[in-house]
């Protein structure tokens, strides 16, 4: 089929499994409800007309149009009294008639608006990956996100599937079968299936396009199904995978080859806009030489943390507290990891009122994981660009990472202060890997501007848990 030679491109048997909106359908199945047939939204915050969408079951989907991204006021209805919103329909450009707000109403009074449970969604997963690992051991399941991944069944199938007459297309539609209903009775979330007896890309893209559109909840996509079916995806811009999602690329693409055909022209690979083209084109007709069992790593590395504020905070003092708390628990996050960074960088975003450009910026310093040294470089690096304004959603990263062991001596600092510092560093840290994070506090935390206290209560940056990567 066209320029490609699928019999020596490698092949595996992939299960791409997605939990069906699975934080809605976690707090569906606690609260003893039917995950597909209830509506019900999580929602950040659900007492602020801002408040954010996280997720949001099918029906709650089809009532009210709406994604699992977005703000309460985009919603035809008021959170608080459920009633009819004539203002956000108005915004929105909704053709308002009587039966409508009937409709949006009656549906209004009977969904369910939950806060975020972080923690539970993290429990609930842990339950799912010990249900791929009855399927394929922990080598053959590679985590997506929280709610979805792939398991790889190439070296199972035969072992749950034995029977000769069946091709592995069938074991493979019997073994991901299987696997529905052992997360359903394990957990009570439904799950859909991309699978594939080619590759991961085809797996994933017959998850995206067919599965989730279908009953069953299951399709298979592989190398014999690419012209019918990955030619078919009518909006090529929404090809899985960032850098297909690029439109002149798409358009470029048909320089080397025909998508109803197949046929290409080969050509010399010099550019980088060629490589795109390249890229896509091997795409577009199902390639993928990935493998599960050959985790990614990333050539660079960094840590990070970043919050939206729950308000403008305007007071220069206030974000200087917040940025401090920040970069103490990213330095405590380097020293678990054993690392010493040699670049910080910030980003400090103001109000959407200011209509001001955000703040980005970054120093090169010598290796250090010392939280008074970054704390300070992070506040020159805020100081040097702030001149006032309302601020909304702040970031601190540190990267260039070295060993720990590495260092550069100073003729200008005092080693024995130095070690002291470490030493008291290193107790401190102790006791709250031990005890928690904020078992020891500085006296700012007590401050209105302080977050580390109401952070400690969040997984994620939402509600239940602790501090992202700290005990």
């Amino acid at each position: 089929m066209g320029c490609f030679d699928y019999s020596k491109e490698p092949r595996s048997d992939i299960a791409f499994v997605d939990m069906k909106s699975f934080y809605a359908s976690v707090e569906c199945v606690a609260r003893g409800l039917h995950p597909l047939k209830t509506s019900l939204c999580v929602m950040s915050r659900a007492d602020n007309s801002a408040g954010l969408i996280l997720a949001s079951s099918p029906t709650f989907k089809k009532v009210f149009g709406k994604s699992n991204v977005g703000r309460a006021y985009e919603l035809p209805f008021d959170v608080k009294t459920r009633r009819f919103s004539y203002a956000n329909a108005r915004r929105q450009g909704i053709e308002v008639t009587p039966q409508y707000v009937r409709f949006i109403e009656s549906w209004a009074k009977v969904t369910h608006i939950v806060p975020p449970r972080m923690d539970e969604y993290i429990k609930v997963n842990m339950q799912i990956q010990r249900v791929f690992q009855n399927f394929g051991g922990p080598e053959d399941i590679f985590p997506y996100s929280i709610d979805e991944g792939f398991v790889d069944l190439t070296s199972s199938l035969n072992y749950f599937v034995p029977d000769d007459a069946l091709s592995r297309r069938e074991k493979l539609d019997r073994v991901s079968a299987d696997i529905q209903r052992a997360i359903w009775k394990e957990t009570g979330i439904y799950s859909t299936v991309g699978m594939s007896n080619a590759n991961p890309l085809l797996a994933k893209l017959a998850l995206d396009n067919e599965a989730k559109k279908i009953p069953h909840m299951r399709a298979n996509w592989s190398y014999e199904d690419v012209e019918e079916k990955v030619w078919g995806i009518p909006e090529m811009t929404d090809f899985w995978g960032d850098w297909l999602a690029d439109g002149e690329a798409v358009e470029c693409a048909r320089d080397l080859f025909d998508s109803r055909t197949g046929q290409c022209e080969p050509r010399p690979i010099e550019t980088s806009a060629w490589r795109r083209r390249a890229r896509f084109m091997v795409s577009r007709n199902g390639i993928d030489e990935s493998n599960v069992h050959v985790p990614y790593r990333p050539k660079s590395r960094g840590l990070g943390n970043s919050q939206v504020l729950p308000r403008n905070y305007v007071r220069q003092r206030d974000i200087e507290i917040v940025l401090r708390e920040m970069a103490e628990q990213v330095a405590i996050r380097m020293r678990r990891i054993k690392k010493k960074a040699t670049v910080v960088s910030i980003h400090v975003g103001y109000s959407k009122d200011e209509g001001l450009s955000s703040i980005q910026a970054q120093r090169k310093i010598d290796p250090t994981n010392r939280t008074s040294v970054l704390s300070e470089v992070v506040l020159e690096l805020f100081r040097k660009k702030y001149k006032g304004g309302a601020v909304r959603n702040v970031a601190v990263r540190y990267s260039g990472f070295v060993e720990e062991s590495f260092g550069l001596i100073s003729l200008f600092e005092d080693i024995e202060a130095v070690e002291k510092e470490e030493r008291l560093q290193t107790a401190i840290d102790t006791v709250r890997y031990q005890y928690g994070f904020t078992s020891l506090l500085k006296g700012n935390a007590l401050e209105g501007g302080s977050r580390v206290v109401a952070r400690s209560k969040l997984v994620g940056g939402h509600s239940a848990g602790g501090l992202d990567g700290l005990k």
